[in-house]
């Protein structure tokens, strides 16, 4: 290409400060950006960036349809909610819309294994109109392509197990409340644990229907099957509260914590596999005490065993520039709703963005 990539930044949280100035310094252009959010639409985003103005105003949500129409981006980046369904009305414009879009939604990293109703609607719409859709971030190297990588050196693998742990309040309230961060441990059992007290057969007419509440973790696994070629057979979830011996404010939640209410929760999702290998992955997720920390670990049993730890990483700039990074690959890709298991490898960008889009 030979030209800047044109980028829309949809959503102007925390998230974006990073996104948006990583596009610029991988030598892209911000055209428009979009919110819900009265108190940021109409701001310059360099308000939000901290920087000088950079002729670029937040757009109103209800809005983003002519905006979107009326720059012509390259691509859209999502960084709003967790869930699919949240940022449906996002990925659904870009498709209607033939416009390129990556999110750093959790479950957009692999939704067929959680909302596979919506991701083959956004999957139709896509290829319809010619663009790409995929969901990206940290989970993107760091429980995925990581682990794919050591599972190529390894001679038998009789099971994959991994933990990662983050701090809820880098990523926002949809992200800290969809943790069960300040709830009593009962509203945690009501509304977060409670999801995972049934039968297979239920939890598939509700995956069906669109209405699971997928664990990070859940997705991941299905991404790392797809990936290593597994063919899972069965794959549960347990939600557990985390909880700390003293009162905690969250900033993000505007509350104080109390003793013994939910912080956060560990999901561990547990899958099996037709080929034998078992998955197991853990993510915890809470409101940290002054004793924790980021922690990613991973282990792969078999011949031979391999562990690998990744002490304290900045998982908000690595799921930034994940995303960042990933841009040319889904300008290039296929049409369709295309997980990252089946782009190319991440690659940093050396040369600006557009050098690594193909004409």
């Amino acid at each position: 290409m030979d030209r800047k990539v044109r980028v829309v930044q949809y959503g102007t949280g925390k998230m974006s400060v990073y996104t948006m100035r990583y596009v610029y310094e991988k030598g892209g252009e911000i055209v428009g950006a979009v919110d819900v959010n009265p108190n940021v639409i109409g701001k310059d985003i360099g308000e939000i960036m901290g920087t000088e103005n950079k002729g670029v105003k937040i757009t109103d949500a209800n809005d983003a349809e002519s905006m979107l129409k009326s720059v012509k981006p390259d691509i859209v980046i999502v960084t709003t909610m967790s869930l699919l369904k949240d940022i449906k009305d996002a990925f659904l414009l870009c498709a209607k819309l033939g416009i390129n879009a990556i999110s750093t939604c959790e479950e957009a990293f692999f939704p067929f294994n959680s909302n596979p109703r919506l991701a083959d609607e956004i999957d139709d719409l896509a290829k319809k109109n010619g663009c790409t859709i995929t969901g990206s971030g940290y989970q993107d190297v760091y429980w995925g392509e990581l682990i794919s990588a050591i599972a190529g050196s390894t001679q038998k693998i009789r099971r994959i197990k991994g933990s990662s742990s983050y701090n809820v309040e880098d990523y926002g309230i949809a992200l800290a409340k969809a943790h069960g961060a300040g709830l009593t441990l009962q509203q945690f059992e009501d509304e977060i644990a409670s999801v995972d007290k049934i039968t297979d057969a239920e939890r598939q007419h509700i995956i069906n229907e669109g209405n699971y509440l997928p664990s990070y973790m859940w997705n991941v696994n299905g991404w790392l099957c797809s990936k290593l070629g597994l063919t899972p057979i069965n794959q549960t979830q347990k939600c557990v509260p985390q909880t700390y011996k003293e009162d905690i404010d969250s900033e993000t939640l505007g509350m104080t914590i109390k003793s013994g209410d939910a912080t956060g929760m560990s999901a561990v999702v547990t899958t099996q596999t037709k080929e034998g290998i078992t998955i197991e992955s853990e993510c915890i997720g809470k409101v940290y005490s002054k004793e924790d920390y980021d922690k990613n670990e991973w282990t792969i049993e078999g011949e031979p065993d391999t562990t690998i730890v990744v002490a304290r990483p900045a998982t908000v700039e690595l799921t930034c520039a994940t995303i960042v990074n990933r841009i040319p690959d889904v300008i290039n890709s296929k049409p369709g709703y295309v997980s990252t298991d089946k782009l190319d490898e991440l690659k940093y960008l050396i040369k600006p963005m557009n050098e690594y889009v193909r004409d």
